[in-house]
């Protein structure tokens, strides 16, 4: 049962930060084009790690923005969700998107021959 509550705060938490960092007035956030990818609250909900990728920006600054952003965003999230405490965020840059338009980029520039496929018949 536990577990599920935290999953859905976590899934909360998680919508809520996409719906705030829309609406942070600061410029290396606007133009970063930020996708929050994971939010782990601890059980005490004290702490939250929020996973998140930027598609465009200088990620340093993109790093400090989200850091300096974080107390509005704590805010806001006390405002709008109805937790018993509101968790301190940490912010951790996910790789895995990248990480996945890499591998599909290497997948499309593959191109297998018919004799190719042939010899593997052979086998």
């Amino acid at each position: 049962m536990a577990n599920y509550r935290k999953g859905r705060i976590n899934d909360e938490v998680k919508k809520e930060l996409s719906q705030i960092l829309r609406e942070v007035k600061d410029p290396r956030l606007t133009d970063a084009f930020i996708s929050i990818t994971a939010v782990e609250v601890t059980g005490d909900l004290k702490f939250a790690k929020v996973y998140y990728s930027a598609m465009m920006g200088d990620k340093k600054e993109v790093a400090k923005g989200l850091k300096s952003s974080a107390g509005y965003i704590r805010r806001e999230i006390a405002r709008r969700l109805n937790l018993r405490m509101t968790p301190e965020f940490s912010f951790y840059e996910d790789h895995s998107i990248e990480h996945g338009a890499h591998i599909s980029k290497l997948l499309n520039g593959i191109e297998i021959t018919p004799e190719e496929t042939e010899g593997e018949d052979n086998d």
